[in-house]
């Protein structure tokens, strides 16, 4: 694996858990906004912190931002191929930039640069499978 392929691999699985956790533990956002987030539909940009990690080097927790939100989907049966109509979307990456920093305690043999994206802009959207994990394919 390159080390530019490799590198979109990370940021896309950081991309799929940010949302992940973000969804399964509600309750770690901010309790200090104005909006209901147990009842919040659309996407918006959030702080989140996790721990940066690649073998042959020590952790380093990292604060970014990241996309969080619930958007509308729905699916209904139809009776021509492919026997369903859907309209889902995700809450996704709308603009990021990349920011690069050095891992501690790395082996010698091993890069310590970690790269990882900053969400700028989140929307509602189709889930590509370039940056997101999705079940579709776009």
């Amino acid at each position: 694996m390159t080390q530019k392929r490799g590198t979109q691999w990370w940021c896309a699985m950081l991309l799929c858990c940010t949302g992940l956790w973000s969804w399964l533990h509600p309750e770690t956002l901010s309790q200090a906004s104005a909006v209901n987030l147990r009842r919040f539909i659309g996407c918006a940009v959030r702080e989140f912190t996790f721990l940066a990690r690649k073998p042959g080097c020590g952790g380093l927790h990292i604060t970014t931002d990241a996309c969080w939100g619930r958007c509308e989907t729905w699916e209904k049966p139809v009776l021509d191929p492919p026997y369903i109509e859907s309209y889902q979307r995700v809450c996704t990456y709308n603009e990021t930039r990349l920011v690069t920093v050095r891992l501690p305690n790395c082996s010698a043999n091993v890069d310590p640069m970690y790269t990882y994206p900053v969400a700028l802009r989140c929307d509602c959207g189709v889930c590509l499978t370039s940056t997101t994990e999705c079940i579709t394919s776009v």
